[in-house]
């Protein structure tokens, strides 16, 4: 009989998922090792069950090498009572008489791997490979994490409808798209669709982002197309930007509605609806009629077959993986780039303040951003100077000082 190696998936979902499982099968049963799917992420494990668990084989993971979404499916338990639930967890891992694992998820999944690592005390060699849509893991020579290329494929293709939709009816269109923390997805979705702006928490420096300050850059951006002749666009708005807001600020508006006043939260906070009612509320006011529509994109994205990168990208490693963990090797994060596998000891990529896996954010000083900031229409200095301000103002209907004085500090 052959050791055993065990696949699992946290996290959320991501396409490659299953690319990964695939290629790690096929070749842990070509060295000849048992593949053991552990189902639910690490659901059952903490509650001790080492029986929901499924036989993978080369006959039922060849099949699943392109498809979307994950035949073990995925779960974001984790333990009210964490130190009882790591010893179940342990104990039923020894039960499956696991000697290797392979767990495939993000900063969370990572975390509970490391645990594994140190509480199985070496016995069970651990090797994980990273998956986000977010692409804010930090991988060596700035490789996406797998997933990403995939969501952005298909973020792009429905943003280039949406622009469409918005050049035929004649309005605007508020697009949040996935991204705790990050902007990586929504900067890569506008570049590539063409959005009229994009915004990304990475651009906020401050500590508590005043809800106004994101408002005026929409509206000035609504107000500077339609100076130059046209009545709609499409902006693209990140979901770490919601985390950057100042929540006291927000609950104070009267557009929020009753109901939720005092009872916000960040994870409820729909940023783009609250902006449609108040952009299209302050605009009315001044005698502009702009019809605004929100719209949220992300669960359509994470479950896409994966485009050709991350087919190929996920066979990569998740033959890398089982690869790494024959040749002796565990407590580590693999990643394929420059024709190489690069492996990353898990603890490198711990912040030592937080004691999290550290947040690979999107550099505002960087080209690729500065490209992106070049072709966004929104307001920039020159325009509070002669002759552009009395155009924008016009636009706005309002007076020049007027328009200064509620613009100008989103520049």
């Amino acid at each position: 009989m052959g050791k055993n190696l065990g696949i699992l998936v946290g996290g959320g979902p991501a396409p490659g998922i299953n690319g990964v499982i695939s290629a790690a099968t096929v070749e842990a049963v070509n060295r000849g090792l048992n593949v053991i799917g552990i189902l639910d992420g690490f659901k059952w494990l903490f509650r001790g069950d080492a029986r929901k668990t499924i036989s993978l084989t080369q006959n039922n993971a060849w099949k699943v090498h392109s498809k979307g979404g994950s035949i073990l499916r995925i779960s974001r338990d984790f333990p009210d009572d964490p130190d009882s639930s790591f010893d179940a967890m342990i104990k039923a891992l020894k039960a499956m008489k696991l000697h290797y694992l392979i767990t495939i998820g993000g900063d969370g999944t990572s975390f509970v791997a490391r645990e594994i690592e140190k509480r199985s005390k070496g016995k069970i060699s651990i090797v994980h490979v990273p998956k986000t849509i977010d692409n804010d893991l930090p991988l060596p020579g700035g490789a996406p994490t797998f997933g990403f290329e995939t969501a952005r494929h298909w973020g792009t293709e429905i943003v280039k409808n949406i622009i469409e939709d918005a050049r035929t009816t004649g309005r605007w269109y508020f697009i949040t798209t996935m991204g705790r923390h990050t902007g990586h997805l929504a900067l890569g979705i506008g570049k590539a669709a063409g959005a009229t702006l994009t915004l990304i928490p990475e651009e906020f420096k401050e500590k508590k982002l005043k809800f106004m300050k994101v408002a005026h850059i929409l509206e000035g951006a609504i107000i500077k197309r339609l100076q130059q002749g046209y009545p709609h666009g499409v902006a693209i708005i990140a979901e770490g930007v919601t985390e950057k807001i100042d929540i006291k600020e927000l609950a104070s508006y009267d557009f929020l509605g009753k109901e939720v006043k005092g009872l916000l939260k960040i994870s409820e906070i729909q940023l783009g609806r609250f902006m449609q009612n108040f952009i299209h509320g302050h605009l009315l006011s001044n005698g502009l009629k702009v019809k605004i529509v929100h719209k949220t994109i992300g669960y359509e994205l994470r479950a896409a077959d994966p485009i050709p990168f991350d087919a190929e990208y996920t066979r990569n490693l998740g033959y890398s993986a089982v690869k790494h963990l024959l040749t002796g090797h565990s407590g580590s994060m693999v990643s394929f780039y420059d024709g190489k596998l690069k492996a990353i000891p898990l603890r490198k990529i711990i912040d030592p303040v937080t004691k999290r896996t550290k947040v690979r954010y999107v550099d505002t000083k960087s080209d690729p951003f500065i490209v992106g900031r070049q072709y966004m229409i929104r307001l920039e200095k020159e325009d509070f100077t002669p002759p552009y301000i009395l155009k924008l103002a016009k636009a706005g209907r309002c007076t020049a000082n007027e328009f200064r004085k509620r613009y100008f500090h989103v520049v």
